[in-house]
């Protein structure tokens, strides 16, 4: 490695921040707004997705059959609905200055899981000072208990009511519109539970739908995901309280979400 920062963590005179995620439109906002910020010191890790029959089968153990078959559903109509308003979601990218690609100036790694050895080996490389997670598998409690820094999260909802899937819709279909925004936190061993780090709060665009809200929840957090980056950097952890009741959320069956948009307007 020719870059000082790529060297043993004592020899380093920039911090190396590791950016892990299995990649899509919205974690990229999140990286690029951290590759502005911290240049070449930012490293991405791209996991393999989880295929969507894994995702599926993993739901159905959980919620049943019925419940999962329903969840494909809106994950098909949500597929379906970014080619549809790909125009629109275009026009919304060049108004809020968003880059949904990678980090062009920033090495690629490439692993097949967040819990795989060859993640850990990266990891091992890299030395990072601090390891952002944005778009990835959940980290295992033995992946967690061998990371050598701070583990911090991008999640789109504000926890702990809206943990899990599509947190903006769920405030929205809650009739909580004060609770549109995203969280991000420090990784521990549950599911979006970890203690809150930014926790900004925006109101959805005209014409917003479960298709289009990751983007406006992104957008809003770029400088929330930066800031937390400096903090955890500089040693600094200045946590906000969680309040609320904790609960996860999946996406919702396509016949919820048909209903809720014909009678809540929430789409």
């Amino acid at each position: 490695m020719s870059n000082g920062h790529r060297l043993s963590s004592h020899m380093k005179m920039t911090p190396t921040i590791c950016f892990v995620t299995a990649g899509g439109d919205h974690p990229w906002i999140i990286a690029n707004a951290l590759a502005a910020r911290f240049g070449d010191a930012l490293v991405l890790i791209k996991e393999d997705p989880e295929s969507k029959w894994d995702i599926l089968a993993r739901r159905a153990r959980k919620l049943g059959w019925f419940n999962a078959a329903g969840q494909f559903g809106t994950m098909t109509l949500i597929r379906i609905g970014k080619l549809a308003l790909r125009s629109r979601i275009q026009r919304y990218i060049g108004r809020q200055g968003l880059d949904v690609e990678p980090p062009r100036s920033s090495e690629v790694v490439k692993v097949p899981s967040v819990n795989s050895e060859e993640f850990f080996r990266a990891i091992s490389n890299f030395q990072p000072d601090l390891i952002f997670l944005a778009g990835c598998r959940l980290m295992t409690k033995n992946t967690l208990g061998r990371m050598p820094c701070p583990v911090i999260n991008y999640h789109a909802g504000v926890t702990p009511n809206y943990r899990g899937m599509n947190g903006g819709y769920w405030a929205l279909a809650s009739g909580e519109t004060d609770q549109f925004g995203s969280t991000i936190h420090i990784v521990d061993e549950g599911i979006d539970t970890g203690p809150i780090l930014e926790q900004p709060r925006c109101l959805p665009e005209p014409g917003d739908s479960i298709i289009t809200y990751p983007y406006t929840l992104a957008a809003a957090s770029r400088a929330a995901c930066v800031k937390a980056a400096e903090d955890v950097l500089a040693g600094r952890i200045p946590t906000i309280p969680a309040v609320g009741q904790s609960q996860q959320w999946y996406h919702p069956p396509i016949w919820q979400h048909l209903w809720t948009g014909l009678s809540a307007r929430v789409w």
